[in-house]
Parts: structure tokens; C-alpha cells; sequence
């Protein structure tokens, strides 16, 4: 009886390995080097220096465990990983100080108001960790003028949203990921409550508008603008308004603060958890969603699949909400499928057995045979970062989200994997078929 457990134990070590595949340190690398590669871009450069932190230098991550603000000395083993941030902060404030341009400005001059703030987290961190004295620049006076443009230039609503565009007052769900986290990070280290409090009142003015309570919570695109509107569901812009929500929620709770901020964690954490009860139940059986979640016209999108599930690990994390783990995993192990493989996902909170599944076409890739990445190492499907209505490839925001959703679920693993004992996982069945196999999914109670 001993050896048959045993025996069925190991079995169904196996058929998790075969139903689906984690990162290898190279595969990692090679989709670190697509990313720097690919961001040229002023929220792809702070998406980028986000991800890095998040992955090879979670002391100075505000998701992480760890004290905000961060240590002022590098310790050696995080010297290099911390170089790439500090190397992007090191070339926007050159090219700033260059325009020859004082007082309140972006740090990047661009057709958005809000995405060129996305880059402040690692300019502040710059300065906090000395790196002015090193190469003299003046990252405090960067950091503070992009602070200043953003409540002296920007355009905002009546009751201070402030609008993600320049030529128009106009909110987009991207903003929350770009702005608020900005704000937080510099209220924490200047030790400025008000600063702080507003990346909260940001986000609360943001869901005001763009929350569709008429679409189950969804949030819309774009909104008030002139011209440009956009009524639809995007994906994408759902999972970066949850995402700079828990950012926010990471440097508060991390924070000296986290005491006098207690109803805005609770705010911030349940409003996380409204998107993931909005988006996961569009998710389709191939696991992935579409790029506009409730419209199925519309394609695949590996993107906003990677960047959503990275919110679940991380609400899981610091807001001990774990109701959609199981199907984050799922969508976890669809992105990091095998080449050839067959996906057959669950999308039922309930016991009953998905009557669907999608085949997914076989790639030719090299990055160790993986469905949803090119053999250079690019996600795919992915959304057209520059057209958000058109399928695209190279994607930058989509390699830095494969890298957050490794951060994050490598995290929640260390954590002891909360909340995978409160939903019931299926009887596997991988059959191998040539290269094909029927992944085992989890079922939610």
C-alpha cells in the first residue's frame, strides 16, 4: 500500500511537470534581454525598471516583504540587478537636463501626462540610494519637477482627476499603474502624507469614472476625452489599473504610515479583488483572455493574461485574498505551455466540468519549446502596445508582465503557496500523444 502511494504520488509529480513548465534562469534572461531590447518608450522604460525590481532586487520592491523606504546602502548581492534600474534613471535625467528646459516638466516629454511619472519610481530610488554623488546628477530635482508638472501643468477634473493626456482632459485605465505609484513612493520617502494619500485619491477618482457597473465592474478604456473615447473593456487596462493598485497597497502596507492609512489598504485591496471578480470570468478555455475581455470578436492577448494573474499572487500576498489563485495558476501554466500542447481550462467557480477547450497551434520555438513565446523569446499573442485595438508582436510591456507574473508567483511559492488548500485540484490527465498533452487543471469549490 506504502509503495502504491508512493508510486501515485510520484505520478502525479510527473503529470504536473508535463501539464505545465516554470522558467528556466535562461529562459528568464532571454526575455529580460527582449524587454531592453524592445523598451524605447517612456512607460515601457518604468515598466521595465518595475519588473527588474520586482524579480532580481525585491528589497527595493514595494510588493515585496521589506521595509519602504529601502535600505539607503546597496548590498553587494543586488548591486549589479539594481544597475539596469539605476541605468535607466540615469539616462532619462541626462536626456532631461539636456532640453535646457527648468522647473516643473516630465521627465520624459511626451504626448501622455501621465506615463513619463511611471519612471519615477526609479528615479527616486536613485536618488535615495546616493546615486547623485556617484555620476552628479540631480535626481531629487527630476523626481520633483515631474511631482510639480503633474499638479501644475496637467489638466484634471473638477474634483481633481488628474488626466492622462496633454492635448485633452481625458482618463485612461493605464494611468493608474503609471501615476499613483509615483505619488505613493514619493510621499513615503519625503515623508509627505499628503503626497501619499493622493496616489489613493487618484485611484478612488479613476474607478469612479471608469468602472462600468453595467459590465459587472469591468473598467472602461478611456473616457471624457473630446475625441478618442473608448467604452470597451480592454484587458490590458484592466490589469494595469489592478496592478498600480497593488503597488500602492505594497508602499503603503510596507510603509511607516500603514497604521494611518488602514481604510485606504482595505479600500485599495477589495478594489484589486473587484477587477479579478470582473475580468476571470471572461477568461476562456485556452486561458488566456481576450483583448477586450467581454468581446470575443476581438483576439487572444497573452499580455493582460500575464499581468492580471500577477495581481492575484500579489493581493494573495499582502491582502490575504486568495479567491482567484486557481485560476491565476491556470492561466500561469497556459502562458508557459509546452509547444504542441493541448489546453483545456476550467472557467466554472463551481464543480462542474468545463465543456470546452481550444487547441492551440504548435510553435516552432527555441526558448525550450514553449507555445506562447517566438523562438527570439517574444510573448505571443500579444496586443499592439501602440495600437490597443490591433494584435501586435514585440511587445515591451508584455515581456516586463511575464517577468512580474514570475516575480510574483515565485514569491507566493516562498510564501507557502496561500490558498491553493481552499479550492479542490481535478484528477490529472496528461496522455501523451506524440507532443501533445491534456493539461490537469484546478477546479474552485
Amino acid at each position: 500500500m506504502l509503495l502504491f502511494v508512493a508510486g501515485l504520488l510520484l505520478l502525479l509529480r510527473l503529470y504536473g511537470q508535463a501539464g505545465a513548465q516554470n522558467l528556466t534562469s535562461a529562459q528568464i534572461s532571454i526575455i529580460s534581454e527582449r524587454l531592453a531590447q524592445g523598451a524605447v518608450h517612456s512607460w515601457e522604460y518604468g515598466t521595465r525598471a518595475e519588473a527588474l525590481l520586482e524579480l532580481n532586487a525585491p528589497t527595493y520592491s514595494v510588493v515585496s516583504f521589506n521595509a519602504v523606504p529601502p535600505p539607503h546602502n546597496i548590498s553587494s548581492n543586488v548591486t549589479s540587478a539594481l544597475g539596469e534600474v539605476f541605468k535607466i534613471a540615469h539616462n532619462v535625467v541626462v536626456a532631461r537636463s539636456l532640453s535646457n528646459i527648468t522647473g516643473p516638466q516630465p521627465l520624459i516629454a511626451d504626448e501622455s501626462a501621465g506615463d513619463p511619472a511611471s519612471i519615477g519610481v526609479a528615479v527616486l530610488l536613485a536618488n535615495w540610494t546616493g546615486q547623485g554623488a556617484l555620476d552628479g546628477l540631480d535626481y531629487a530635482g527630476a523626481a520633483r519637477d515631474q511631482l510639480d508638472y503633474l499638479f501644475q501643468n496637467v489638466s484634471k477634473t473638477s474634483d481633481g482627476a488628474l488626466s492622462h493626456r496633454v492635448d485633452q482632459l481625458q482618463l485612461w485605465s493605464d494611468f493608474v499603474y503609471m501615476v499613483p505609484p509615483f505619488l505613493a513612493y514619493y510621499g513615503v520617502l519625503t515623508q509627505n502624507h499628503t503626497i501619499l494619500n493622493e496616489a489613493y485619491t487618484q485611484i478612488s477618482l479613476y474607478r469612479k469614472y471608469l468602472r462600468d457597473a453595467a459590465a459587472g465592474n469591468l473598467w472602461k478604456h478611456i473616457q471624457l476625452g473630446r475625441t478618442g473615447n473608448d467604452d470597451g473593456h480592454w484587458s490590458t487596462g484592466n490589469a494595469w489599473a489592478a496592478a498600480g493598485m497593488i503597488r500602492v497597497l505594497g508602499t503603503i502596507q510596507r510603509s511607516p504610515y500603514t497604521s494611518l492609512f488602514k481604510n485606504q489598504q482595505n479600500d485599495l485591496a477589495n478594489w484589486a479583488h473587484e477587477i479579478h471578480e470582473a475580468m476571470y470570468p471572461h477568461i476562456n478555455s485556452n486561458g488566456l483572455f481576450y483583448n477586450y475581455a467581454d468581446n470575443n470578436a476581438t483576439f487572444y492577448d497573452t499580455s493582460s493574461t500575464a499581468l492580471l494573474a500577477s495581481t492575484v499572487y500579489r493581493l494573495s500576498l499582502l491582502g490575504s485574498i486568495h479567491t482567484y489563485i486557481p485560476l491565476a495558476e491556470q492561466a500561469r501554466k497556459a502562458l508557459l505551455a509546452s509547444a504542441g500542447a493541448v489546453v483545456s481550462v476550467t472557467t466554472s467557480t463551481t464543480l462542474a466540468p468545463s465543456t470546452t477547450s481550444t487547441t492551440l497551434p504548435a510553435a516552432d520555438t527555441t526558448i525550450s519549446g514553449l507555445l506562447h513565446f517566438t523562438p527570439e523569446g517574444w510573448l505571443t499573442p500579444v496586443v499592439n502596445p501602440y495600437y490597443y485595438g490591433s494584435e501586435g508582436s514585440d511587445s515591451a510591456e508584455g515581456q516586463a508582465f511575464t517577468l512580474e507574473l514570475q516575480a510574483a508567483w515565485r514569491d507566493w511559492v516562498a510564501d507557502g503557496a496561500q490558498g491553493t488548500n481552499g479550492a479542490r485540484e481535478a484528477q490529472p490527465h496528461v496522455f501523451m500523444i506524440g507532443a501533445i498533452a491534456v493539461l490537469p487543471w484546478l477546479i474552485i469549490d
